[in-house]
């Protein structure tokens, strides 16, 4: 036998001179066949910011149409309607990051009517946190009218509800903050140490003491006479979110 052959679709498969030796009746035999599975030699592919190979090439292709509402709407039905539920997540992420407001929310309004979609308050304090430090008010209310009626689907995220009420106050939106806080306590979430130290801060410093008196009260209930932990909270997030200015 001049040469031996396997056949295996998966593998690549070589031989050469040096892997046959001659016998005593003068024929030549094969005694190693190298074989190599390409699968597992692959390198895995390089994802930016957690970001499929798909969800890069969508942001991209979105991003490249906006400005025209038919490629616009073309580039939705063929890249992002296509995408797996964490990759239209990732997309989302992804534009808010880059303060694509207007196709944030876009993308956001189509996530809602997927049929897997459930309301998450931290996604919504991110997103109002990026259109109100963008200066698009309206858009912040529009988010907060959604968030309202989803109050049936809201878990209890006190975190999210509490950088929710940061995100609204930061824009000057101390009403719809109020709105929020009646919201969390409808859904069953109690509000905690923070965050009646950022309502009664930013109502304060509005010279809203009708509404901060009413805050002090339910804290009151909460935590007793003594409401120090106000200043402390106070200083502390003063410390997180600016620590340049605390030193």
């Amino acid at each position: 036998m001049s040469s031996c052959a396997i056949r295996a679709p998966c593998f690549t498969l070589w031989s050469s001179p040096s892997n046959t030796v001659e016998l005593a009746n003068g024929k030549t035999r094969c005694v190693v066949v190298g074989m190599s599975n390409r699968s597992k030699n692959r390198k895995p592919l390089q994802k930016g910011r957690n970001l499929s190979i798909e969800a890069i090439q969508t942001v991209q292709a979105l991003k490249r149409a906006q400005k025209d509402q038919p490629s616009l709407d073309q580039e939705f039905q063929s890249k992002f309607k296509r995408l797996l539920k964490l990759d239209m997540i990732a997309v989302l992420r992804e534009l808010l990051r880059q303060n694509q407001c207007f196709l944030a929310l876009k993308v956001f309004e189509d996530i809602r009517k997927e049929y897997w979609y459930r309301p998450q308050v931290s996604l919504y304090a991110d997103m109002i946190k990026v259109l109100g430090s963008n200066g698009l008010f309206e858009h912040v209310e529009l988010l907060h009218s959604y968030l309202k009626t989803e109050a049936g689907g809201l878990g209890l995220e006190i975190e999210g509800f509490n950088a929710v009420l940061r995100a609204l106050v930061s824009s000057n939106h101390t009403k719809l903050a109020m709105e929020c806080y009646y919201l969390m306590k409808q859904v069953g979430c109690d509000p905690d140490k923070s965050s009646f130290t950022i309502l009664i801060t930013a109502l304060e410093s509005n010279g809203e003491t009708g509404a901060s008196a009413i805050l002090r009260q339910d804290a009151q209930m909460y935590y007793g006479e003594d409401l120090e932990f106000l200043e402390e909270e106070e200083m502390v997030q003063i410390l997180r979110e600016s620590p340049s200015k605390a030193a």
